[in-house]
């Protein structure tokens, strides 16, 4: 099942750069307007099967299962803020490259908190940065309104890093409907407010507008999003984001087609270079594991 989950995944991601940047240039919705609706939405459909299922699940949840849920809503709202802005100012390659980096930022994380990272890890790693480099080509910060794109997107991939971290420790003890429910519902009620303060209108859109969020919903929320929260209960959250990666050379790839920008030189040798470093992380993962005599089970939240 992984595979197929990680197939999903990359594809309901790799949608979403693309199918944001033509709904904010073609129509009247606003930035905020997707954030809300694309997770208000997802958590209706994620909750229903839950609540028909398991009625009362809800509220057997503890404390903890609440906070990592609500640190993971939070850290997820900002991000699509920061992503979502970013790519009415830079390109959808730039963007996603430097939203996708949150690989990096988990292990800046793990370091910090005194963990150490296997050689071959720290390898894979540089190899898949440097796939990114090769298909972003370092073309960044092309006007002054770029570099302010760019610096939002770097932002929204430190909150995807914490999004995905906090989702490994909730996902421990929670299902795939439970958490997602409640970490999208977090998510669309911080969404709501920002959208109060700052005057972004929710509704009154044409129906082109409409047609985008539910695009957007249902290919990047519910398949994408919904697919890696299943997968950082069974990997670790630095493979997971290691995965998000691939979403680069997609979003470049579909941006190209639908959106005419013009394709990376660099975005087949990228992604072959993504694909490495993946492998590489994988492998060394499993290897430090089995050097420590530990069972080849899944390093929730890196612990």
């Amino acid at each position: 099942m992984i595979p197929l989950f990680v197939v999903l995944g990359v594809l309901g991601v790799s949608a979403s750069g693309p199918l944001i940047a033509a709904t904010l240039a073609g129509t009247s919705v606003t930035a905020l307007a997707v954030a809300f609706w694309r997770n208000a939405l997802a958590a209706v459909v994620m909750a229903v099967p839950v609540a028909v299922r398991s009625p009362g699940q809800f509220g057997r949840l503890g404390r903890r299962e609440y906070f990592w849920s609500a640190v993971a809503g939070v850290a997820l709202a900002f991000h699509f803020v920061c992503f979502i802005v970013s790519l009415t100012l830079t390109s959808v390659a730039a963007s996603t490259a430097l939203v996708c980096l949150q690989s990096g930022w988990i292990a800046v994380f793990s370091l910090v908190r005194g963990k150490r990272l296997p050689s071959p890890v720290l390898i894979g790693l540089g190899l898949a940065f440097a796939g990114v480099v090769a298909i972003t080509g370092l073309d960044l910060g092309s006007s002054r309104e770029a570099v302010l794109g760019d610096v939002l997107a770097v932002a929204g991939g430190i909150l995807a890093g914490l999004y995905t971290m906090a989702g490994g420790q909730a996902r421990q003890t929670m299902g795939t409907g439970t958490y997602t429910a409640v970490c999208y519902s977090v998510c669309a009620l911080l969404v709501a407010v920002m959208a109060l303060a700052t005057g972004q209108p929710l509704t009154g859109f044409e129906p082109a507008g409409w047609i985008g969020i539910a695009a957007i919903t249902l290919a990047a929320q519910i398949v994408g999003h919904t697919a890696f929260n299943y997968l950082v209960a069974t990997l670790s959250p630095l493979v997971v984001s290691m995965f998000i990666l691939l979403e680069i050379p997609g979003a470049a790839l579909l941006a190209a087609v639908f959106l005419h920008e013009v394709l990376p030189a660099g975005t087949y040798a990228g992604l072959a270079l993504i694909l490495a470093g993946l492998a590489v992380v994988v492998l060394g993962q499993r290897g430090s594991r089995q050097r420590r005599g530990r069972p080849l089970e899944p390093e929730l939240g890196t612990d």
